[in-house]
């Protein structure tokens, strides 16, 4: 869910004693890292700790709804909560947004950039369109630590284009340990969370499912899929974003990784031990996956996929079932490129109209999604409530509907 470049920086906190209810036990709060961000049907509140290797749970329950939703909209939305944490908005990195599912309140983990060191903080976004700093000494919570968290001093391997050599930023990347990509995306699911990322030292990618409260249980399994795209079997990229859908009568995890292809994942199959073959159906085209929300337009289950590299995906539900599976007998041998007339390929549904960039999405509402948006004129970052049947923003767009001639014609 969060970008590579915002996981770069080790995070320290030290905060007052708490009382944590998992295994019965009193800790202070060690969190490191505020990364990806979840919330359970009722709203506690799950934080990804990639530099701890843990998952912490929050207790913001017990709260009430309000009357109605209202769109929140606040523009230059970094350098308002770098106003709010009192540091330069350099200093700031956005890492994920979820929103309450009773309050309907936007929650943003972030790094606070020191001289002297670095700490996550959560900010919370009222239905007034105030930004607050969420004091997490207030709060109980759980602490469930990962089973076979990956090596600490392994780093990702520079690398050029092609057989050009590696640029200076191309080498900074050999800096950037495994463990970064401990949790990448996390899904609540009928009284059991599910995480995925990466663990082990070899065979990386990892999906976990852990019941909740925590009992300080977890089942791991390690996932495998054929990569259209790469025309490869993968066992090492993580999934980057997920929904559990009803496919073909049964739940399961819709799964997106890098280079784009969607694979299904029966919930079934997370036992732990288990090595899982994903199955392979679709590819949409080349880009990284940054979040994936399930919502309904029109009647129809439908999951909005965002990427940073290409307009969002709208892939209906429906459209996944009695998909092909893909396997390496079924394309041209060698890489798939969006140019490939190969692609894109399955159920792939439409790519939609989005004005700017969205780096973190959510369902606000029945009606409307919440989008930390990079502005295409200003450059300017936005948190900027969009109708989720046509999610852009009409001030940036100038169309035939604008033009007053338009309105005296359909009024004659």
């Amino acid at each position: 869910m969060f970008q590579l470049k915002k996981i770069l920086f080790a995070s320290i906190v030290t905060a007052a004693s708490m009382t944590g209810t998992a295994c019965a036990q009193s800790a202070p709060l060690d969190m490191k890292f505020a990364g990806a961000l979840e919330f359970s049907d009722n709203g506690t509140l799950f934080v990804g700790d990639n530099y701890n290797g843990a998952v912490y749970a929050f207790d913001t329950t017990g709260v009430k709804a309000p009357k109605q939703v209202t769109p929140v909209n606040i523009g230059d939305i970094d350098v308002k909560i770098s106003d709010v944490l009192g540091i330069a908005p350099r200093a700031l990195a956005i890492n994920d947004m979820a929103v309450h599912p009773v309050t309907s309140e936007i929650y943003i983990s972030v790094t606070r950039i020191g001289n002297f060191e670095s700490a996550p903080a959560i900010v919370k976004i009222t239905q007034e369109a105030e930004i607050e700093l969420l004091n997490l000494t207030d709060l109980s919570f759980q602490k469930q630590a990962l089973d076979h968290y990956p090596n600490q001093d392994t780093k990702f391997r520079p690398r050029g284009v092609g057989k050009m050599p590696p640029l200076p930023r191309d080498l900074a990347k050999g800096g950037i340990t495994l463990s970064s990509l401990a949790i990448m995306d996390m899904e609540y699911h009928d009284g059991e969370l599910f995480v995925s990322g990466v663990a082990f030292d070899n065979f990386l990618s990892t999906l976990r499912r852990m019941p909740f409260p925590f009992k300080g249980k977890q089942s791991t399994a390690n996932v495998e899929i054929y990569h259209l795209s790469h025309d490869q079997n993968e066992t090492r990229a993580p999934i980057r974003a997920m929904s559990i859908q009803e496919i073909d009568g049964k739940k399961q995890i819709v799964a997106a990784y890098t280079c784009s292809p969607i694979v299904l994942i029966g919930l079934d199959e997370v036992v732990d031990g288990a090595k899982i073959t994903g199955r392979a159906i679709s590819d949409y085209g080349n880009g990284q996956p940054l979040d994936m929300v399930s919502y309904s337009m029109q009647g129809q289950d439908m999951l909005f996929l965002t990427s940073n590299s290409r307009s969002p995906q709208v892939i209906p539900v429906a459209s996944m079932n009695d998909a092909k599976v893909y396997t390496a007998e079924d394309l041209p041998r060698g890489g798939q490129m969006d140019m490939s007339p190969d692609m894109p390929i399955g159920p792939v549904g439409k790519s939609v109209m989005f004005d700017g960039m969205s780096l973190q999405i959510d369902a606000l509402s029945d009606n409307y999604f919440v989008s930390l948006t990079r502005d295409m004129f200003t450059g300017s970052l936005n948190l900027d409530s969009n109708p989720n049947m046509f999610p852009n923003r009409f001030h940036n767009l100038v169309a035939e509907y604008d033009f007053p001639q338009y309105h005296a014609d359909k009024s004659k």
